[in-house]
């Protein structure tokens, strides 16, 4: 980068306030880049909100783009109009550096043309590796666009920032140069996310959001659909406590039922008290390591109980305090009537949580690394 200061376009295929991790990351990462004085700008799809608007100090323009896929089968999958290489063209001519979350989505691809057209140097974030889906279409068109457009984005990319091992060997199976891989945890807002400070908070939270006082409530944050291990959760379900689930799901989600609640997609603000409301965060999911959510769950110090995901291996937690299983409904349901009956083992397990989240994932330690990832990519041309 030769500019001071630095002059950023950050590419994503959704942005807020669609709902998703890597949505959050990236409307985080903008944030906080614009806060230590880079010029940031966001290209990404839009449903009906389209064009570019100011956002906190971030140029945000979003393509019109079909989102039929995401309804349909419950993947994020954005079709924009042809009128996105264009403006990635344009915004990339004014960067310094591209950087692009996800080397999945049309939005990706053509920031990585954008990029090459205009030899700016490319930064790619990559969140997760193949996805276990279970529709076998789905699972072949990953392999196909992964084995086309990500191994051309991976091969072109100066840096490629991975969140786990997992990640990390799938990028270098599609052709990431191993010198250009580098590890870097998402960030999190620990001033946002953080425990209850008292239990008068915690009763108002329940009451805000509809939620039994005196249960032991297991919150669940995330898409409503099997990669996330939403059905898994929900055949684990148990007389010792409530499901409570936060976020969007595709068809055939059930409605409420005895000791089971859904609340629908929530902004940050609200999913934060949603944690302060809660006892356990449980997340099933399948090949994602280290998501944001288990990051926000351990900033709002709640005991975690997730897959047991090799790519958590780096990060070396505390098994004891971390309850990492195997994707099995009955195991899971075991562990959580367990931790359902043991507040002190509660207790122990979040104040774990919260001190590993403040050491570990605070936004300006994040930024700085960036920053850094940046300047190296610059300089690598």
């Amino acid at each position: 980068m030769t500019t001071t200061p630095p002059r950023i376009l950050l590419v994503s295929h959704y942005y807020p306030p669609h709902v998703g991790g890597i949505e959050n990351v990236v409307r985080q990462e903008a944030g906080q880049l614009a806060a230590r004085g880079a010029e940031v700008a966001v290209l990404t799809s839009g449903g009906r909100r389209t064009g570019t608007v100011t956002e906190e100090g971030v140029r945000v323009g979003r393509i019109a783009a079909w989102n039929g896929i995401e309804r349909r089968t419950g993947v994020p999958f954005p079709l924009p109009a042809p009128r996105l290489l264009r403006e990635a063209l344009r915004r990339a001519r004014r960067a310094d550096v591209v950087h692009v979350h996800d080397c999945l989505y049309p939005t990706s691809w053509a920031a990585w043309a954008a990029a090459l057209l205009t030899r700016t140097p490319l930064v790619l974030t990559q969140h997760v590796g193949l996805v276990a889906h279970p529709s076998a279409l789905v699972r072949g068109v990953q392999r196909a666009v992964y084995a086309v457009f990500g191994r051309a984005l991976l091969r072109r990319a100066r840096r490629v920032l991975v969140l786990n091992a997992t990640v990390r060997e799938f990028v270098l199976a599609h052709g990431a140069r191993p010198d250009a891989v580098r590890q870097l945890a998402n960030g999190v807002d620990t001033a946002l996310f953080h425990p209850a400070g008292s239990d008068e908070e915690v009763r108002e939270a329940r009451a805000t959001y509809g939620l039994p006082d005196g249960r032991v409530l297991v919150l669940f944050v995330g898409r409503l659909v099997p990669k996330k291990g939403y059905d898994l959760l929900r055949a684990a379900a148990g007389p010792e406590y409530d499901l409570v689930f936060v976020g969007t799901g595709g068809e055939g989600v059930p409605a409420d039922a005895e000791g089971v609640h859904h609340l629908g997609a929530l902004p940050p603000e609200q999913v934060a008290e949603v944690y302060r409301a809660c006892d356990v965060f449980a997340l099933p999911s399948t090949a994602e390591g280290f998501p944001l959510t288990v990051q926000e769950a351990m900033a709002a110090g709640l005991p975690v109980v997730t897959t047991d995901d090799p790519g958590y291996a780096p990060y070396a937690l505390d098994r004891e305090r971390v309850s990492l299983l195997p994707r099995d409904a009955g195991r899971l349901r075991a562990e959580l009537a367990a931790l359902a009956a043991d507040a002190p083992r509660r207790e122990l397990m979040g104040r774990y949580a919260r001190d590993y989240a403040e050491r570990s994932f605070g936004w300006p330690e994040h930024v700085r690394a960036l920053l850094d990832h940046y300047r190296a990519a610059g300089e690598s041309g």
